[in-house]
C-alpha cells in the first residue's frame, strides 16, 4: 500500500475511517478544515466535535443500536472505545463528556504512526488514483457539495436537525425535580426529572405554541428527521403530543411520594463532574430568547442559566439508493467512499459505523482485495442494505432499527425477538470476519 488514502473531514465517521484504515495497514491523509473554516454548528478545534446529543443511545444488546456498538466493538472501532472511556452517567443509555470524547479520538488519530491530519479545507473531489472517503458531514460547504453534485448529476437531499440546550446543574431546583431513570426502582437513577401537574402542563404548551421560531431562509425546505423533530414541531401535532413523546411520565413515578407526574422534563448529565445537563428530546428552533422564557416556566428550571442554546442545521445527504454501491462506493466513480451521515444514515453510532466499513473497504481496494460488505442480518448489513436497496424516489436517511432487518422467519414473542435477533446478528458477523481474511 504505497499510495495514501485520502479521507475528508474529521468527524466521527472520518476519523474511525482513518482509524480502521490505518489499522489494515494503509497510510491515511486526512483533512480537517478546522480550525481556519468552521460550519455554522463548530465551534471546537477537536477532531470528533459533538454538536447535538452527548448520547450513543441505548447499550442494551438487544436493541438495534446497541447490536450495532457491540458489531462496532468486534470490528475494532476506536470510536465506540473512545465512548466508553469517556462516558458519563446515562441510565442504559452510552453518553459520553463531549470535551474528553473528542479530545481523546483528537489524540489517538494525531499520534496513530500512519495517519498525516492535514489542517486544510478541501473544496472539490480529488482526483487521484488513490481511494478517497468523503466524510465532511451534515453540513458539507458549498465548495464540495457543488463538487459533489457536478459527480452525481442530480439534486442532492436536505433536512434540518435541531440542537437541544444545556443547562448548569447549579442552577437548577433541587428541591423540584428529583433524579429517577424510567421504571428502575433499585437505584436513584442516572436523570434528573421535573414534573408538570396538568395545568402547568397547559400553560407550558401554550407558550410553546406561540413562541417565535428563528425563521428558514427563502431557498430553505424544512425536510425534518422524525427521530430528530424540534419540540414545537411536534407540537404543533396536537397538545397531547409532547406529553407522548419526550416529556412522557410512564415509569417516573415520585421515588419519594409514588405520585406519577402528568407530564415530565427530562435531564441527562453532559459531562462527568455531572455540572451541566442536556434537555432530553427538547431540540428547538425557538430563537434564544424564547428558549430562555419558555423553557424557565418548566419546573425546576425558572432560575436556569444555560450553557447552550438549542439551533437548528442543515443536514446534507445523497440519495444513496441511486448513488452507492454496497461497498459504499460511488457507481460513478470507483474508489471514492461516502461515510457518515452524508452517506445517507442518520445517528453518531451509524455515521461512525460507516467511517468503519469505508475505512475497511478502501484499505482492501488499495490492496487488490475483495469489498467487504456485512451479512443483511447483521445491523451493519441491514444499514448498507437500507442505503443501496431502498427506493431512490421516497429515501430518507434512518437510524438503525430492526425494521431494516430480514423478516423473521421464526414465531417469537415480541419482548424475545430483539434477543434472538442479536444472537444471530453476532453469529453472522463472527462467521463473515473469518471469510474476510
Amino acid at each position: 500500500m504505497t499510495q495514501a488514502i485520502q479521507i475528508i473531514g474529521g468527524g466521527l465517521a472520518g476519523c474511525e475511517a482513518a482509524w480502521q484504515a490505518a489499522e489494515q495497514g494503509a497510510t491515511v491523509e486526512l483533512y480537517e478544515m478546522k480550525p481556519h473554516r468552521y460550519s455554522p454548528a463548530h465551534e471546537s478545534e477537536l477532531l470528533g466535535e459533538l454538536v447535538c446529543s452527548n448520547s450513543f443511545r441505548s447499550n442494551a444488546g438487544d436493541s438495534a443500536v446497541g447490536l450495532l456498538k457491540e458489531e462496532m466493538r468486534r470490528l475494532n472501532s476506536l470510536v465506540m472505545r473512545v465512548a466508553q472511556a469517556t462516558a458519563v452517567p446515562a441510565g442504559s443509555a452510552l453518553a459520553v463528556d463531549r470535551l474528553c470524547f473528542a479530545t481523546a479520538l483528537t489524540q489517538v488519530i494525531e499520534k496513530h504512526p500512519r495517519i498525516t491530519v492535514i489542517r486544510e479545507e478541501v473544496t472539490e473531489l480529488p482526483t487521484s488514483t488513490a481511494p478517497v472517503i468523503l466524510a465532511t458531514g451534515p453540513l458539507t460547504s458549498p465548495g464540495m457539495t457543488t463538487s459533489l453534485l457536478q459527480l452525481t448529476g442530480t439534486a442532492h437531499l436536505a433536512f434540518y436537525d435541531a440542537i437541544a440546550p444545556i443547562v448548569s446543574a447549579d442552577s437548577l431546583d433541587n428541591a423540584i425535580i428529583y433524579r429517577k431513570s424510567r421504571w428502575d426502582e433499585a437505584t436513584p437513577g442516572d436523570y434528573l426529572n421535573c414534573p408538570l401537574d396538568a395545568d402547568q402542563y397547559a400553560r407550558f404548551i401554550d407558550l410553546l405554541s406561540s413562541a417565535e421560531t428563528v425563521p428558514l431562509k427563502s431557498f430553505e425546505d424544512p425536510k425534518y428527521f422524525e427521530g430528530c423533530l424540534p419540540i414545537e414541531v411536534m407540537c404543533e401535532r396536537g397538545r397531547d403530543t409532547l406529553r407522548f413523546g419526550p416529556m412522557k411520565p410512564v415509569g417516573l413515578a415520585h421515588p419519594q411520594t409514588g405520585k406519577e407526574p402528568y407530564a415530565v422534563v427530562q435531564l441527562r448529565a453532559e459531562n462527568c463532574e455531572g455540572t451541566a445537563y442536556n434537555l432530553v428530546g427538547f431540540q428547538t428552533k425557538l430563537t434564544y430568547a424564547e428558549q430562555k422564557r419558555v423553557f424557565r416556566t418548566i419546573p425546576g428550571l425558572e432560575q436556569a442559566e444555560f450553557v447552550r442554546l438549542g439551533s437548528i442545521h442543515r443536514n446534507t445527504f445523497i440519495c444513496a439508493p441511486a448513488l452507492l454501491d454496497a461497498s459504499l462506493q460511488m457507481k460513478k466513480q470507483p474508489g471514492l467512499f461516502l461515510a457518515g451521515q452524508l452517506s445517507g444514515v442518520e445517528g453518531y453510532v451509524e455515521s461512525a459505523a460507516m467511517g468503519l466499513l469505508a475505512g475497511i473497504n478502501a484499505a482492501r481496494w488499495l490492496s487488490g482485495k475483495e469489498m467487504a460488505v456485512p451479512p443483511v442480518g447483521t445491523a451493519l448489513g441491514a444499514l448498507i442494505r437500507h442505503l443501496t436497496e431502498s427506493d431512490p424516489q421516497h429515501f430518507q436517511p434512518s437510524n438503525v432499527n430492526f425494521g431494516l432487518f430480514p423478516s423473521l422467519t421464526q414465531r417469537l414473542r415480541k419482548r424475545n425477538r430483539g434477543e434472538y435477533r442479536a444472537a444471530l446478528a453476532l453469529q453472522l458477523l463472527a462467521e463473515w470476519q473469518v471469510g474476510l481474511g
